[in-house]
């Protein structure tokens, strides 16, 4: 049986001769053994990617090993990050009034699916307290107007520095983080949007994407940046329509593939199998 892995480290870099043999050496050199690995090389950028995944030997930290794997990392000019992964990351759930994908996450979680810890349930409604309630997890109501969005924006990056947060998931959080808040959370907020954007942009979009005959309705998983739903996409997947689907049909299959895709992007990011390449992703199995 495979050992769990204590560790993963993500590599990129200018791809050239000697990197995988450096930084396996280095990992061996540490006394520790690799479970998995993973790499691709951008043929198109010229890039290398790496995941490797290792157990440690009994008193090995996140410190001790960075130290000592800082020479092949100044060696070969990698960009590089060494995670804990029997650390849970720490998530607060942002959420509006529709909460398909907030009780996804929650029963994900819950079910020990999801390497997260849910800190807190945010949102501009009051519909889902209870639920948060009846889970444990601290409810925030803040009502975001165009008054006080700033102060509300405020109030929140507060509550994600006391609360230690790693990772915001937007669950159908109908509102629109301001540009310089995107730029200072950049990498750490995932989104999740229908696939009938661009076209059918604002309210009732499966209403207007029936009456138009659609073939299929999707989603897209992304992070969250200053350009509205554009992010680097992490997951996407579609389900089929036909000719005899009412409207109602087609809102539950979009909500059971938002719900699905928003839960595998996040799992993706918490298991750290998600690399930026540009505008792009590789995310690795």
């Amino acid at each position: 049986m495979t050992d769990k892995p204590d560790f993963v480290l993500l590599v990129s870099c200018v791809d050239r001769k000697g990197i995988v043999a450096a930084i396996a050496g280095s990992i061996a050199a540490q006394d520790c053994n690799i479970v998995t690995n993973a790499q691709f090389g951008d043929a198109d950028s010229g890039r290398f990617f790496m995941r490797i995944a290792f157990t440690g030997p009994e008193g090995l930290t996140r410190e001790k090993f960075s130290t000592a794997f800082l020479s092949v990392a100044t060696a070969y000019n990698l960009e590089w990050q060494v995670h804990d992964v029997r650390v849970k990351l720490r998530a607060m759930i942002m959420v509006s009034k529709g909460g398909h994908c907030l009780n996804d996450l929650l029963y994900r979680t819950a079910t020990r699916y999801l390497p997260i810890e849910i800190t807190s349930i945010v949102s501009n409604h009051t519909t889902w307290q209870r639920r948060a309630e009846h889970e444990g997890i601290p409810f925030f109501h803040m009502p975001v107007t165009p008054e006080n969005k700033a102060e509300q924006e405020a109030a929140m990056m507060a509550m994600i520095d006391e609360q230690k947060v790693d990772l915001i998931v937007l669950a159908r959080y109908m509102q629109v983080l301001s540009d310089a808040t995107c730029r200072k959370l950049e990498g750490r907020v995932i989104n999740i949007h229908h696939s009938s954007l661009p076209a059918f942009k604002g309210a009732m979009p499966y209403h207007r994407a029936w009456e138009r005959g659609v073939k299929l309705v999707g989603a897209t998983g992304h992070y969250v940046t200053a350009d509205l739903d554009e992010g680097p996409i992490i997951a996407q997947d579609v389900s089929m329509v036909d000719h005899a689907d009412t409207i109602e049909d087609l809102i539950a299959q979009g909500q059971e593939t938002e719900s699905r895709v928003l839960t595998r992007a996040v799992k993706a990011h918490c298991e750290h199998r998600v690399m930026l390449n540009g505008s792009r992703t590789v995310v690795f199995k």
